[in-house]
């Protein structure tokens, strides 16, 4: 997988996904990852890439031609590209599952109040959002998406069911998990962790999985149990 983010900060980048777990699968060509610089298809020798919004409102919009000519740059056939927008869907490990299964990201970050609607509409094939809240540019929202896809990739994790059991994989949280030592201040593993019968093991897990769930994610337990009945 390719994954390149457009921005006006491209220094910002690989940032943290040049470390750690997602720095080692690009350095092993898991993932390549590139930064575009949005200012350099800037119309003008001074960069310009926004601009007052017609109808007036606080703020600075991007423009279409510097954003959409960035995409051009890097868009081929088989690409998606996302942009970074409050009003967009919200990222879940679902949608970070649909995503490691593309050839190519194209990821373009959004700044000021926003980008052109005509950019939008020309060249954006999928809005995301992390969520119910501003950030002052998509450059975290990028990063957090590039992240959570990477993982996702074969062989990025080493063990490739390392992903399949965690927080938000089949509509569930993750169960607790222990180590070392047995007990640690009046507080032991529990016993079934370490019987050494894998079914056991298994549905002790299904357990604290759907119990966590119903007790702090309700949203997610009402997923859970509507997928839970289409199957039956």
């Amino acid at each position: 997988m390719r994954i390149d983010v457009l921005t006006l900060f491209p220094e910002l980048f690989p940032g943290p996904l040049g470390e750690s777990i997602t720095g080692r699968a690009a350095e092993r060509n898991l993932v390549e990852l590139g930064a575009v610089n949005i200012r350099d298809f800037a119309l003008d020798a001074r960069g310009t890439v926004d601009e007052k919004p017609y109808g007036g409102g606080p703020g600075m919009l991007m423009m279409a031609e510097p954003v959409v000519s960035a995409i051009e740059s890097v868009r081929k056939e088989g690409s998606l590209v996302i942009l970074t927008s409050p009003r967009g869907r919200v990222f879940n490990q679902q949608l970070a599952q649909e995503l490691a299964q593309k050839e190519h990201l194209v990821i373009v970050t959004g700044h000021y109040e926003g980008v052109d609607e005509r950019a939008i509409e020309l060249a954006v094939d999928m809005e995301i959002s992390l969520g119910d809240f501003v950030l002052t540019s998509g450059i975290l929202p990028a990063m957090t998406i590039a992240d959570a896809v990477i993982r996702l990739l074969p062989g990025v994790l080493g063990d490739d069911a390392s992903s399949v059991d965690e927080s938000h994989s089949g509509y569930l949280l993750e169960y607790p998990q222990y180590t070392r030592p047995t007990e640690f201040r009046g507080l032991r593993v529990p016993e079934v962790l370490m019987s050494g019968d894998h079914g056991r093991i298994a549905s002790f897990r299904q357990r604290e999985r759907e119990k966590l769930t119903r007790a702090r994610r309700p949203d997610m337990w009402e997923n859970f149990m509507s997928q839970t009945e289409k199957e039956v």
